[in-house]
């Protein structure tokens, strides 16, 4: 019973240990030329200033919205009909737009807001598949997220893992391709 205890708390510990390498220190991070800071206001809802103090996984999710733009997305999580938003939107075209700061919580994936860190994607159809380039840039900001918070490709998830909803649609329908963008973000890092 005992070692059961001392084992149990040593994996509890290393746990810890590696969360707190995870830490959110903004003035640490150096953000790729391709993401504009374009913060959406604190409204209580969509953004609610909640700090987020670490990070332990990446949530990939995608608009379903078809045809959509990166711009018209993060508008709207800046409008007062949204209750939800995301740290990141990746465009049609590659374009990267920051909603939310990185020390802050979005409004993205549930009961999984307080520890991840939140991509919306568009998608061109109904389908959910991402364009390439979309899907070259989501590789990319994906790689560079776990880069900075010491993560690797398991620790990045759908929204469908957390909750069951069909989101990243292509993603959760298309197993295979979920698999293979988890392989492009390990080769990416």
């Amino acid at each position: 019973m005992i070692w059961l205890m001392l084992i149990i708390m040593l994996l509890l510990a290393f746990i810890m240990f590696k969360s707190c390498q995870r830490v959110v220190n903004l003035e640490k991070i150096d953000y790729p030329s391709y993401v504009s800071q374009q913060y959406i206001d604190v409204d209580g809802t969509s953004r609610s200033g909640a700090d987020m103090r670490m990070v332990n996984d990446i949530v990939i999710h995608y608009v379903a919205n078809p045809g959509s733009t990166a711009q018209g997305n993060r508008d709207y999580f800046d409008s007062a009909q949204s209750r939800v938003s995301a740290h990141f939107v990746v465009g049609l075209d590659g374009e990267v737009i920051q909603c939310i700061p990185l020390d802050e919580q979005s409004a993205a994936s549930n009961d999984r807001n307080g520890d991840t860190i939140s991509i919306e994607v568009c998608h061109p159809d109904s389908t959910g598949k991402f364009s390439d380039v979309t899907y070259d840039r989501l590789i990319e900001l994906t790689a560079w997220l776990c880069s900075e918070f010491g993560l690797d490709e398991d620790d990045v998830i759908r929204h469908y893992d957390i909750t069951g909803k069909n989101c990243p649609k292509y993603f959760v329908e298309n197993e295979e391709a979920w698999e293979q963008f988890r392989r492009d973000v390990k080769e990416a890092l």
